[in-house]
């Protein structure tokens, strides 16, 4: 029997402490503050943000660390030359990235600064009051398993920027949603990322003990109790170890043909197609959107994906959240079969985690490697796990690591 792998959460004092340390490696000084914001795992609605549809996100309590202190650097003439500087406690032999804020824009950053820069970037479009910094960045949140380690970047960043320069969007709901817009943008436009907006308004937006029901037509929220310890219930998290990766086209190709097909059917969003009606919307595409064939099968998956969101949330709210399984099982059909985002590891933690007794399992993220979940009764978890990490070394796959996901903490400043 295979031994699983735990990936266990720091602490928020040691992760504060780790980010800290590191800026003062790197810069010789204290820095302000520090500052994270949590990685998020998908209950239900994957790839339903960018067709304005529903999804239920909940926070992880695996976070990304932010060390920052505004800087002034005169130039000619003494003017602030608004320098920024970024390290990151994961990439020790990278050295310190460095721009001023006047030449970062689309097409200017590569790799992970992209993230952190591209979001100052985006605020200062909403103010003019933002300035030069150094920061250092320290992350738990797993990387490459679809469990938003970059909006996590992006929202640590936020909320460090919002809070050191007095931009003051932090302290409601509706500022931490101009926030999650900022990072948005700062991932489509600077990063080069065409992601919808579950994962940082999820970072930015859910409280603990609840999933965030994120309405993304309009942009509102209600927190849904979430607490599947008191059912005796856990969520187990499964990162295949597959990496998961938004900018290598296949996300961008879905996202296109969903446009596409809304354009056809004479609707802004797919969420407007009435899953009642759902058969007749099919038979309208044509083989102008890629092959009516594919067309339609992206569209069953957002309609019908939607309407699993809403049947989830209303288990919930009835506390019966251990019959939500057959959806997450349906779910994961929708996306291995009508939106082809699964993946062999993926389907094999569905499988051996269901034969485990899993009362259901699904893929979660954006799909093509990534993580899993998988609703189990708290003392089936190690067993689930076990089986899981067997299947995996029975067809000589990477060996998965696991990790228990409770809803936790928004972004926020955690020194």
């Amino acid at each position: 029997m295979s031994a699983p792998q735990w990936l266990d959460a720091w602490d928020p004092s040691d992760g504060a402490e780790r980010a800290a340390a590191s800026f003062r490696t790197r810069f010789g000084t204290e820095p302000d503050g520090i500052w994270s914001a949590p990685g998020r795992v998908n209950l239900i609605g994957e790839h339903t943000d960018y067709n304005g549809g529903l999804c239920l996100p909940i926070n992880l309590p695996h976070r990304t660390y932010v060390a920052l202190r505004r800087t002034f650097r005169s130039g000619p003439g003494g003017a602030d030359v608004e320098e920024v500087r970024l390290a990151s406690a994961q990439e020790p032999d990278a050295g310190v990235w460095s721009s001023t804020l006047a030449d970062i824009g689309p097409g200017t950053v590569t790799g992970w600064p992209a993230y952190a820069a591209g979001v100052a970037w985006a605020l200062r479009r909403e103010v003019d009051t933002l300035g030069g910094f150094d920061a250092v960045v320290d992350s738990c949140v797993p990387y490459g398993a679809g469990l938003s380690s970059s909006a996590a970047l992006e929202c640590a960043f936020a909320v460090a920027l919002d809070d050191a320069f007095h931009l003051d969007f932090g302290a409601d709901d509706a500022g931490r949603a101009i926030l999650a817009a900022a990072c948005i943008r700062a991932e489509n436009e600077i990063a080069g990322a065409p992601t919808g907006g579950m994962d940082q308004s999820s970072s930015l937006r859910a409280t603990a003990g609840h999933a965030l029901l994120l309405d993304c037509l309009d942009n509102s929220v209600r927190h849904v109790p979430f607490d599947l310890e008191a059912s005796g219930l856990a969520l187990l998290v499964v990162d295949t170890r597959a990496e998961h990766q938004l900018s290598d086209g296949q996300y961008a190709a879905r996202r296109a043909t969903c446009d596409a097909a809304a354009a056809q059917l004479g609707v802004v969003t797919l969420r407007e197609v009435d899953p009642g009606a759902l058969e007749e919307a099919l038979a309208g595409l044509t083989d102008d959107v890629v092959t009516a064939d594919v067309a339609r099968r992206r569209v069953r998956h957002v309609v019908t994906e939607i309407a699993r969101v809403t049947e989830l949330v209303a288990l919930l709210d009835a506390g019966r959240p251990g019959d939500i399984g057959p959806l997450l099982d349906a779910s994961h059909i929708s996306l291995r079969d009508d939106y082809e985002v699964s993946c062999v590891e993926l389907d094999l933690v569905v499988e051996s985690a269901r034969a485990a007794g899993a009362l259901g399992a699904r893929m979660t993220g954006g799909g093509f490697g990534g993580s899993a979940i998988a609703l189990v009764e708290v003392d089936r978890v190690g067993a689930v796990a076990a089986a899981v990490a067997d299947a995996f070394a029975a067809q000589e796959l990477t060996a998965p690591a696991f990790l228990v996901a409770h809803a936790s903490d928004p972004a926020s400043r955690t020194v």
